[in-house]
Formats: structure tokens, sequence, C-alpha cells
């Protein structure tokens, strides 16, 4: 960081929006967004961006705004092209003494967008991490299926993975969310059939927003479902 320029006080704030509910923001986030000169928030080409729509009703209409555009097909050096092109645009408003905050949804470190961009700018800025709630608590809040308790433990996975690897992580949990669903959701309905933990599984999808939808894994149609969508597997009680 030797090419910061002196006495700037500028600094980058990753800032965890929360999974939908504007009040599900910390004092921290408002404050933090608030007082930033600079917001910016990634967003795929051609949608809405979610995580503005979040932090909407704490804006005050004189910040100065960075989209940042993620290419609908999201391959690794597409992506990170698109998080250099970010990170120089956040790097010119940093040198000219304007602090920005990166609204990421729920939190900016759990699978979180702000993780590639925020190394990037991490190797000339002062970052900071304002957490956020993620999806899986929010869901098991809305649903009342999140009790971990005593020596209980709980896993948050990934439908990406291939079968055996989330099988055999879902033989270790005593409780669980599959995230990342998506166009997985009919393979990973038929694994849970297979360890008996069908019956017990809820499929929720936007949680905490006015259209959250939550329903059991078997009434569920057949087919992809949408990207904010996971999968809840409760303990059993007996297992705490």
């Amino acid at each position: 960081m030797s090419d910061i320029p002196a006495n700037t006080t500028a600094r980058v704030h990753g800032v965890g929006v929360g999974p939908g509910d504007p009040e599900l923001l910390t004092l921290k986030a408002v404050r933090v967004i608030r007082a930033a000169p600079v917001l910016a928030w990634p967003v795929v080409e051609g949608e809405d961006s979610l995580a503005r729509r979040i932090a909407a009703p704490h804006l005050h209409g004189g910040h100065r705004e960075i989209a940042i555009p993620l290419p609908l097909r999201r391959d690794g050096a597409g992506v990170d092209r698109a998080y250099g092109r970010a990170a120089d645009e956040i790097d010119g408003h940093l040198r000219a003494g304007r602090g920005v905050a990166v609204l990421c949804l729920g939190d900016p470190l759990f699978y979180g967008s702000f993780a590639r961009l925020g190394e990037k700018l991490a190797a000339r800025w002062p970052v900071e991490i304002v957490p956020g709630v993620c999806a899986p608590l929010a869901a098991g809040a809305a649903t009342g299926l999140g009790t971990i308790l005593g020596s209980g433990s709980y896993m948050v996975l990934p439908g990406t993975l291939a079968d055996d690897a989330l099988e055999a992580r879902l033989r270790l949990a005593d409780a669980a969310a599959i995230i990342k669903v998506g166009r997985h959701a009919d393979r990973i309905r038929r694994l849970l059939e297979r360890l008996d933990l069908a019956d017990r599984a809820v499929h929720v999808r936007n949680a905490t927003l006015p259209d959250q939808h939550i329903r059991p894994l078997a009434a569920l149609p057949p087919g992809p479902v949408d990207y904010f969508s996971l999968i809840l597997i409760p303990g059993r009680r007996d297992a705490f």
C-alpha cells in the first residue's frame, strides 16, 4: 500500500446488506452506507440489483454510484476481468479521497460477491468488512427450523457439489442448508430421498422478501428453481 496518497483517510467497506429485508441491515451497515461518498454493487448484465434495492431505503441521494456489470455466463476469466475494471474505477475514487462502500447480498465473505473484488483492492487500500445476515440463517428464522443446540453440527453446502461429495458431508451433519440449488434441484432431491432426508427437508425461496415462499421439498415441482432458493434439512431433536 506504499503508493496510497499521503494523508488520505479513504477506505473500502464491503457491506453485507442481508438476504432481502431492508430492516435486517445492521446499524453499522446503515451508518457506513449513509456516510460513503461512493456506492458500488455487482449486477448481472441486463438485470436489476437486489443489493441496491435492499439498501435503497437507507440512501440519501447524494452518493456517486458504480454498477459493476458481471457477465451472464459466470466463467472465471470474464468475472475476474469485470472485477479488475471495477477495482480500477474504485481506485480512482479512493485516490480522490472518496471512500467506497461495496454493497453485497447476505454477508460479503460468505459465498459473497465481495471476495474477488476485495482481494484486488486490499493490495492497494485499507479494506473493512461489515458482516451481514446470510440466507441460511434468514431461512432458518423464517421457517423456525434453524435450531442448533449443544454439540449439534450444522453444514452449509453448495448444491454444485457432486453427489458423492454432497452425500459424504450430509452424513456428517446433524442439520444442513443446501445453497446454489438452481438447476441441480432434481438431482439434489433424488439424493436426499436416497438418504431418507427428503421427508424433513424444506425448500425456501426469497427468504425475507415480500414474495418469500416456503414449502416441503416433496411439494416442489420438478425442474430448476430460482437462484435465490435453498433447501433446509433440520436436525432431529435427539441429535443435539
